[in-house]
């Protein structure tokens, strides 16, 4: 039984052994970094119990220099241009038929009072009335805000 753990316990050693990092100097005064004491003199322990690994971080990618990107001639830049301008004049004309829907549909909405809105003495409940309306102002305020970013970026078109 004995003979079973010496394998065992040589190996365990071992293992500790690799996963501590000396710096070593030796007769010449070079630094020399190792997992193993014995292979220099005048050694100082670095770090211990953690794995040494020989990993190098891979090299940074180079970026594209302005001569490696195609180009587009003036003819080509102007027609993506007035493309981008019907799309988006398009998508502002869209947004303001839905913005004036929403209006619309808020309008009828402040309008009509609903039965669960009535207090017991005839009077208009504010909060429940509030409450209702709240998602029909919030779409009305979502419209507006959309044409005024498609304003904006139209306005920043040459």
């Amino acid at each position: 039984m004995k003979l079973r753990l010496l394998p065992a316990f040589m190996l365990l050693s071992a293992a500790v052994e690799a996963d501590t990092l000396y710096k070593c100097t030796d007769e010449a005064g070079q630094v020399l970094y190792t997992n193993q004491k014995n292979a220099a003199k005048n050694c100082t322990v670095l770090s211990r119990d953690q794995p040494i690994s020989t990993f190098a971080p891979p090299p940074k990618p180079q970026r594209a220099t302005n001569a490696e990107f195609p180009r587009v001639n003036s003819d080509q830049q102007k027609a993506r241009d007035n493309d981008r301008r019907a799309i988006l004049e398009q998508e502002l004309a869209t947004e303001q038929k839905q913005a004036d829907d929403a209006k619309r549909t808020l309008a009828d909405q402040e309008a009509r009072v609903e039965p669960n809105e009535r207090n017991v003495g005839g009077g208009i409940n504010g909060a429940k009335v509030q409450e209702r309306l709240k998602p029909y102002r919030d779409s009305v305020q979502l419209h507006e805000r959309n044409i005024e970013s498609l304003r904006k970026e139209i306005s920043n078109l040459r």
